[in-house]
C-alpha cells in the first residue's frame, strides 16, 4: 500500500512555467545568489504542483547548502520540507545524512534567524533518522538568549515528542522547568500547548500555579487555558469550582477573542442567572463593538442557543442586543428582528415596541438595497406583537399607517391587512383610523391596498360626515367626468365611423362566401 506523502504548505501558483531540468541545475550552480534564489523558489513552486524532482536534490546540497546568505537559508528549508526525503523502499535518503550535519551546524549558529529557520524545520518533519541525532542541540536552544529561537526550540520539541517519545522522554519534565522562567508570551504559549497535548496533569497544575495571575497573561495563552478549562471540566464537572472565578475575572479582557471564549466556557461552567448574564453582556459588547460582520453574525447564533436554555434570563435582557438592529447589514438586523420575536413578553413589549417603531421610521423610502423587504419584516414583526398583545394596537396604528400609501406592494399590502383587523378588532379605534385612510386615500399607488381601503371605508364609514369623508375621498381619486379624455387630437363619432367603413374588411356572407359591399 502506497503511504501517503507529508506536505506542510500549499503554495498555487497558475501561471508557473516549468522549466528544463537541465536549465533548474545551471540556475542552482549559477555563483549568483539572487539567481540561485529565484531558481530555488522556481523548484519549491513545482514541487508543490506535483512534478518530481528529485534528482536535483544533490544539485541542491552541492551548491545550495554551503551559502550563509539568510534568505536563501529560509528558501533552503522550504525545499527541505517539500522535497521527498526517502527512497522507493521506505528508507532515508542517503543524501539526508550531509543535511543532518548542514541542520547540526545550523542549530548551533550565531545568528537566531538561521537558529530559528532550522528548528522550525525540525518542528515539521516526522524522519526519526533526522531528528535522533539533534536532540541535545534542541534542548540547548531553549536556553538561548534571543525569544525567537526558544520558541521555535519548544516546537521542535513538542513535534519530537509527539512522535517518538522515546527519544526525548523528558520533554514535559524540560518544558515544566522552562515555561516558569520564560518570559516571552509566544514561547510561553508553545510551551503550555505542549503541555495540554502531553502531559495534562502538569498544564493543570501550572494553571492553578498562575490562576490569580491570568488576566496578565497575553491573549494568545489565555485562549489556551480557557481550551484547556473547558476540557477538564468536560471530563470532571466537580472541577469546575476551581476555574470559574478566574473565568469570571477574563470576561473583561480587552481581547475580543478572549471575551467571546470567556462567554462560551462561562455558559458550559455554570447554568446561573448569574453566568449567564454575564456571558449575555460579553456577546452585547461583541455585536454592538465589533466592526466584522461574521462576528456578529456568529454571536446572535450563540444568542439563539442561549435562547432556547436560558429564554428568561434573555427577557430581561432584550433591550441589550436589540441595539444590535442599528447594523447596516440586512442579514444582522433581519436575525436579531426574528431572536426579538422570540423573546417578547408583557414585560418588555412597551420597549420593544418603542424601537420597532423608530427602526421602521429609519428604513429609507426609496428602493434602496433591502429596504423594502427590511420594512416589509419589521411591518410584519409589529403585527405579530399586537396579535400577541392586543393592548398595544393602539400604540402603532397611527405609524403604520404612514406607510399604507408607499410604493413597494409587499409592505404596504401587510400594512393595510393590519390596519383592517385593527379596525374589526378595536371599535374605539375605528374613528381615527378612518379619518387616516380618507387623508391617505388618494395617494395609494397598489391596486390591492385600494381594494382593501375601500372596503374599510365602506364596512365602518357609519355617521354621515364619516360618508361624506369617504365619498369625497374615492370621488377625488377617480377624478373629473368623463373619464374618457377628449382633446382636440380626438377623432369624432361620425369621422370615426366613416373611416372605419371605408376601411373595413369584406364581409362573411351566411353561405360562406365573401361580399365586398
Amino acid at each position: 500500500m502506497a503511504m501517503e506523502k507529508q506536505c506542510t504548505y500549499l503554495i498555487f501558483e497558475e501561471d508557473l512555467i516549468r522549466p528544463e531540468v537541465a536549465d533548474l541545475s545551471l540556475g542552482l550552480q549559477d555563483p549568483d545568489i539572487k539567481v540561485k534564489a529565484q531558481t530555488l523558489k522556481t523548484i519549491i513552486l513545482l514541487m508543490l504542483n506535483g512534478e518530481q524532482l528529485g534528482s536535483l536534490l544533490m544539485k541542491v546540497i552541492q551548491y545550495v547548502v554551503p551559502n550563509d546568505d539568510k534568505p536563501l537559508k529560509k528558501l533552503l528549508y522550504l525545499y527541505l520540507e517539500a522535497v521527498e526525503k526517502r527512497g522507493p523502499d521506505g528508507n532515508l535518503l542517503p543524501e539526508m545524512i550531509l543535511i543532518c550535519n548542514m541542520i547540526r551546524n545550523d542549530l548551533n549558529h550565531p545568528n537566531e534567524f538561521v537558529r530559528g529557520s532550522a528548528l522550525r524545520f525540525l518542528s515539521r518533519i516526522k524522519e526519526k533518522d533526522i531528528l535522533e541525532p539533534l536532540v541535545s542541540s534542541l534542548k540547548v536552544n531553549l536556553e538561548h538568549r534571543q525569544s525567537y529561537v526558544r520558541r521555535n526550540a519548544v516546537l521542535a520539541i513538542y513535534n519530537t515528542y509527539r512522535l517518538f517519545e522515546e527519544l526525548i522522554p523528558d520533554g514535559p519534565e524540560l518544558i515544566r522547568e522552562f515555561i516558569d522562567s520564560e518570559n516571552d508570551v509566544s514561547a510561553k504559549r508553545n510551551s503550555f500547548v505542549m503541555l495540554c497535548n502531553t502531559d495534562q496533569e502538569r498544564a493543570v497544575s501550572y494553571l492553578l500555579s498562575i490562576i490569580d495571575q491570568l488576566e496578565s497573561f497575553g491573549d494568545i495563552i489565555q485562549l489556551v487555558m480557557l481550551e484547556l478549562i473547558r476540557k477538564v471540566c468536560r471530563q470532571d464537572p466537580f472541577q469546575k469550582s476551581r476555574f470559574l472565578r478566574a473565568v469570571f475575572n477574563l470576561q473583561s479582557s480587552a481581547s475580543n477573542s478572549v471575551a467571546f471564549e470567556c462567554a462560551g466556557t462561562l455558559v458550559s461552567l455554570s447554568s446561573s442567572q448569574t453566568a449567564v448574564k454575564t456571558a449575555v453582556h460579553v456577546y452585547c459588547q461583541l455585536l454592538s463593538s465589533h466592526s466584522d460582520n461574521n462576528v456578529k453574525l456568529i454571536v446572535i447564533d450563540k444568542l439563539a442557543d442561549l435562547q432556547q436554555k436560558h429564554s428568561d434570563v434573555l427577557k430581561s435582557l432584550i433591550m441589550d442586543f436589540i441595539r444590535g438592529m442599528s447594523s447596516p447589514n440586512l442579514d444582522i438586523k433581519m436575525k436579531i428582528l426574528e431572536l426579538v420575536l422570540l423573546l417578547i413578553s408583557p414585560s418588555n413589549i412597551e420597549e420593544v415596541i418603542v424601537v420597532l417603531k423608530k427602526e421602521i421610521l429609519k428604513v429609507p423610502t426609496s428602493d434602496g438595497e433591502g429596504a423594502a423587504e427590511y420594512r416589509q419584516a419589521l411591518v410584519q414583526a409589529i403585527h405579530s406583537c399586537v396579535l400577541r398583545f392586543p393592548d398595544i394596537a393602539g400604540t402603532v396604528v397611527d405609524t403604520l399607517i404612514d406607510f399604507i400609501s408607499d410604493a413597494d406592494a409587499r409592505s404596504s399590502s401587510d400594512v393595510v391587512v393590519f390596519v383592517r383587523e385593527v379596525v374589526e378588532t378595536f371599535p374605539r379605534l375605528r374613528e381615527g383610523i378612518l379619518t387616516k385612510v380618507v387623508e391617505y386615500f388618494p395617494a395609494i399607488k397598489v391596486a390591492k391596498v385600494f381594494r382593501v381601503a375601500m372596503w374599510i371605508l365602506s364596512e365602518y364609514s357609519h355617521t354621515p360626515e364619516e360618508v361624506d369623508s369617504a365619498f369625497a375621498a374615492i370621488k377625488s381619486s377617480l377624478g373629473t367626468l368623463p373619464f374618457l379624455e377628449v382633446d382636440a387630437s380626438t377623432p369624432s363619432p361620425d369621422s370615426t365611423a366613416v373611416a372605419g367603413a371605408a376601411r373595413s374588411s369584406p364581409a362573411v356572407l351566411s353561405d360562406g362566401t365573401y361580399a365586398s359591399q
